[in-house]
């Protein structure tokens, strides 16, 4: 069997194919670089299973698209950074144990699996190392190597690639991008489908250029006079308000079909879920502008090492030139890893404000210093 959303992944449609036609096994690891197609991949593969023997087979399939079916469940982690305990107590362990409502199997979709705490990893792994013969697991994530050795071992690996530079950059154009700006935007997200799009539409020039300027000004001694942590703060604060704002507004809509003896419990469930979202989107943003900031650090590197066409600020050529000039490469390396190191503490609930501005003047000393 080929799906759609598993042809342009040879070794995907190899593995979840054969599971599409009925013969599944009990886990997969999807794993690849957001936006390569996981998501919709997997929902695909549970759209055949659930088919499979319905009297209405493209019924079934229209209602897993729009996440209606009794034997699909989807799981995305609630907490800020992390997916808890009570994200799949129920939902995955304790449902798991009740045999399909109409279907063949129940299929469990696990975004971000590389979330999973030590507590909800604990409670899944019975489930994954037992499962009933009619329990499918698809876990998603983008980060492979930070899911928990123990989850991984016990599912089959299914590996999505990154699209090709130019072959985003068409996607960008077809979502209403100007060429060069999703050629830009292509090369600078390494293959993040996602972050390609935070790119080419919307705030995306701002975070970039915003990123640029933190990138530049302790290049030249202007840390302390521009501020640049401000203007990436300010994009991060607002992604942050506007996910919260989703969430409130939804929250507006829900009470309008509930009891009202319920709406108190439902207003703090939604509020805590709404802080969260608040919190991911702003950390989400933060770390993808500190990551062009580290790009930009990298590409000097090229320049000086005589080597500007790898360089992935390509459209930037005149100024990676001048802030190349006279830099060691063991400079750039340094600020680098300062930047990698500052994108790692960022899910450690750090005041995002001191921890831009610390870095900021480090870059500057490491950048500046004559060593």
């Amino acid at each position: 069997m080929t799906l759609a959303a598993l042809e342009p992944h040879p070794h995907a449609a190899a593995v979840l194919g054969a599971a599409a036609s009925g013969k599944p096994s009990h886990a997969y690891l999807l794993h690849g670089p957001a936006g390569s197609g996981k998501r919709a991949a997997a929902r695909a593969v549970a759209a055949e299973l659930l088919a499979i023997g319905a009297p209405d087979p493209d019924g079934a399939r229209l209602r897993v698209q729009h996440g209606t079916h009794p034997d699909l469940t989807w799981v995305t982690p609630s907490g800020a950074h992390e997916m808890l305990r009570r994200d799949v107590d129920e939902a995955v362990v304790a449902a798991s144990a009740h045999t399909p409502f109409e279907a063949r199997f129940r299929v469990f979709v696990l975004e971000r699996a590389d979330t999973l705490n030590d507590e909800a990893a604990n409670a899944l792994l019975k489930t994954l190392e037992e499962p009933p013969h009619y329990v499918v697991l698809l876990l998603l994530t983008d980060k492979l190597t930070q899911v928990m050795p123990t989850i991984a071992s016990r599912c089959q690996p299914v590996r999505f690639d990154p699209p090709a530079p130019a072959q985003l950059a068409q996607r960008l154009q077809a979502r209403g991008a100007a060429p060069a700006q999703a050629e830009a935007a292509a090369r600078l997200s390494l293959g993040d489908g996602e972050r390609a799009i935070a790119l080419a539409v919307g705030d995306g020039a701002a975070l970039r250029a915003a990123a640029e300027r933190f990138a530049r000004s302790p290049l030249h001694g202007r840390t302390g006079a521009e501020r640049p942590w401000a203007a990436l703060l300010e994009i991060a604060n607002a992604r942050g308000a506007a996910a919260r704002t989703a969430h409130e507004e939804l929250l507006a809509e829900e009470l309008q079909f509930l009891p009202r003896k319920e709406h108190k419990k439902r207003e703090t469930e939604m509020g805590e879920q709404a802080r969260r979202a608040d919190r991911r989107a702003a950390t989400g943003a933060l770390d993808h502008g500190l990551q062009l900031a580290g790009l930009w650090y990298r590409d000097l590197a090229c320049v000086a090492a005589g080597a500007a066409e790898l360089a992935h600020h390509a459209d930037r050529a005149a100024e990676l030139a001048e802030d190349a000039e006279g830099r060691s490469l063991a400079q750039l390396q340094t600020a680098a890893e300062l930047v990698d190191d500052a994108r790692a503490r960022l899910a450690l609930n750090v005041s995002y404000d001191l921890a831009c501005e610390a870095l900021a003047f480090r870059l500057e000393r490491t950048l500046l210093s004559r060593s």
